[in-house]
């Protein structure tokens, strides 16, 4: 809204590799960036975290599993604006070499699914939850 401004990146499952399970909850891809504390993220800006965890199973299954994505649901406590860029909600992460898929990521607003990428406005007491997907699995069991 006017009186603040806040972007987040939200760590997700990585796949296995040929010798190692994928790790879990960790920003693949990226550099340099880092999920913020609860207690950071709630004395600085109008939001309460709710949730904020590891989304068990989500990694897919193989010889090495996928790692597992997060849940983290956020409570706006005063009307703003949410805009969310996320891939892999229609397609899940491949597994490799006979793995199996990591689970889809899920987007969702009160408990109703938005798109990988969507603009919503925001009341208080409003919850968005974003499900990330789990790493591809690799090799066969």
């Amino acid at each position: 809204n006017e009186r603040f401004t806040y972007y987040e990146t939200i760590g997700g499952g990585q796949g296995a590799c040929p010798d190692a399970d994928g790790p879990s909850g960790v920003h693949v891809t990226m550099s340099n960036t880092l999920t913020p504390p609860v207690e950071a993220l709630e004395l600085a800006y109008p939001i309460r975290v709710r949730r904020h965890e590891l989304r068990l199973g989500s990694g897919g299954q193989g010889r090495y599993r996928g790692g597992d994505g997060v849940v983290r649901e956020l409570e706006v406590l005063e009307g703003c604006r949410a805009s969310i860029l996320s891939e892999r909600r229609a397609h899940s992460p491949a597994g490799a070499h006979g793995g199996g898929p990591g689970a889809p990521g899920r987007n969702l607003l009160n408990g109703s699914e938005l798109p990988a990428k969507a603009t919503v406005e925001l009341v208080p007491g409003d919850v968005l939850r974003i499900e990330t997907p789990g790493g591809g699995g690799f090799g066969r069991r």
